[in-house]
């Protein structure tokens, strides 16, 4: 039985707790078991994220109507009432939030600190579907130096490639490797390292009737053991100076802090770096093994669903602070061809005022034209599932534009626009691909909702004819 990854789960069945759980769960907390097994047993809490690539938390605010409550340790993280359905909103296809459960965004921040990542970072996040904490690092990253996001099952690649490409990343490379391999390819280059492990999910009990189902200590050891694993792939690419943030979304020591206390007996180079989540709590050093206690696994931090409003997770921030220098070879890419970058002048010039692809390496796999950054790694022996920002697809005389390029861009580049509110009829029929009766100049058209792109159309006579991606569209 495989252990649950971490990420959105269904919506609770309120199952039970495992019996075998909760003792053990008494043995760790005393008393105050009763009130995190109370806790697991009350409905789960909707969270959303703003993408502060495209505007302001504040200004998101007065954008919609629901009430919205921070979450304490995100400034761009809201409770929302489950209720008010916001992945059917417009504004979610624009790419304006992602729904994220609210202690899962304290991942992200915690990788960001002690003071920020920096401009020119090279960020990876090892485990990234479907995307929730690779698209806070984005946001983070605040549209400079590169985001690296891996996924090991070439399953769930797809959905990390949407969501990255909805929330409007420019500069991602997304790959499809096993770590180990990574590692031996490219070797401690990373400024930035997350390791969200696949773990047992108890943190997530009341999130997915799957989790509690297939809960048991002996899914909990062998979770433990590849969490070690993967732990020393993602340390072998953290250069000195560098930060490794590990998470898990589990109560369980075993994957917790005796992870981090095993890899710390192993790891000389590298220590714990303090936190700064409101409303965590520190991590438990009398829950490891005494051989490898040490006091500063309390600067681990702990998210509980019955003292904060959100799930469970858990957190450890490791500096590397010796090791070799790191060796970044740069990718040898390959210019498109003279006609291909002239079609993509040819689209700018009469679709957009001005090249947002001017400081990147326009490269051509089979028919599609991308926008790849300088300074992406060596790609050799790797499986890349994509590099740099798609721009459109190479027809024999024109490009025609991507469903990445339209939310990448901002409204006001496009030379011609369709702007539609939120509660526009017209809005709901072009998400559900239909044309739009729009007169005006003939070319592509940007669709936008508020302000904000939703896909492309090109206008015919007096029609929007409509290109948004079929596998999107509303039903």
């Amino acid at each position: 039985m495989s252990p649950r990854l971490c990420g959105p789960c269904s919506v609770s069945t309120q199952m039970a707790v495992p019996p075998l759980f909760a003792e053990r769960m008494r043995a760790l907390l005393g008393a105050e078991a009763e009130e995190l097994l109370a806790a697991l047993a009350r409905p789960p809490l909707a969270g959303l994220r703003i993408n502060t690539l495209k505007l302001s938390p504040e200004a998101f605010q007065a954008l919609v109507p629901w009430p919205l409550t921070p979450v304490p340790w995100c400034p761009s993280g809201f409770l929302v009432a489950s209720e008010e359905r916001p992945g059917k909103h417009p504004f979610h296809a624009a790419g304006l939030y992602y729904l994220q459960e609210p202690s899962a965004m304290a991942v992200a921040e915690a990788l960001a600190q002690p003071a920020g990542i920096d401009s020119g970072e090279l960020v990876l996040d090892l485990a990234a579907a479907p995307g929730g904490k690779a698209t806070h690092l984005a946001s983070l990253m605040g549209g400079r130096g590169l985001l690296v996001a891996n996924e090991i099952e070439r399953g769930r690649t797809k959905a990390l490639t949407e969501n990255l490409e909805r929330w409007g990343v420019r500069r991602a490379l997304i790959i499809n490797e096993d770590p180990v391999r990574i590692a031996a390819r490219w070797g401690p280059i990373f400024d930035r390292v997350l390791l969200d492990a696949p773990c047992s999910g108890e943190g997530m009990f009341r999130k997915s009737a799957a989790a509690v189902a297939d809960w048991s200590p002996e899914i909990v050891r062998g979770c433990a053991m590849r969490q070690g694993q993967a732990i020393e792939a993602a340390a072998a690419l953290v250069r000195p100076g560098g930060l490794l943030a590990y998470s898990t979304c589990t109560f369980a020591p075993e994957e917790d802090e005796q992870v981090i206390a095993r890899f710390l007996d192993r790891h000389k180079d590298f220590a714990l770096v303090p936190l700064s989540l409101p409303g965590a709590l520190p991590g438990h050093p009398e829950w490891v093994d005494p051989a490898l206690a040490r006091a500063e696994l309390a600067l681990t931090a702990r998210l509980w669903p019955h003292r904060i409003p959100g799930e469970g997770h858990f957190v450890a921030l490791l500096r590397r602070t010796d090791g070799p220098a790191p060796q970044l070879v740069l990718a040898r890419l390959k210019e498109a061809p003279k006609a291909a970058r002239e079609l993509w002048r040819d689209f700018v010039r009469s679709a957009l005022s001005g090249d947002p692809a001017a400081d990147d390496v326009l490269v051509v796999y089979g028919e599609q034209l991308y926008a790849v950054p300088r300074d992406v790694p060596a790609l050799d022996g790797l499986r890349v599932v994509r590099a740099g920002l798609w721009l459109g697809t190479l027809r024999r005389d024109r490009l025609e534009p991507s469903h990445s390029l339209a939310l990448t861009i901002d409204a006001a580049a496009a030379m011609r626009r369709l702007d539609l509110s939120a509660d526009d009829e017209r809005t709901l029929r072009y998400l559900q691909g239909h044309p739009l009766d729009e007169p005006g100049e003939p070319g592509w058209v940007l669709v936008c909702v508020d302000g904000f792109p939703l896909g492309w159309g090109r206008r015919a006579g007096a029609v929007v004819k409509n290109a948004y991606p079929k596998g999107l569209r509303w039903r």
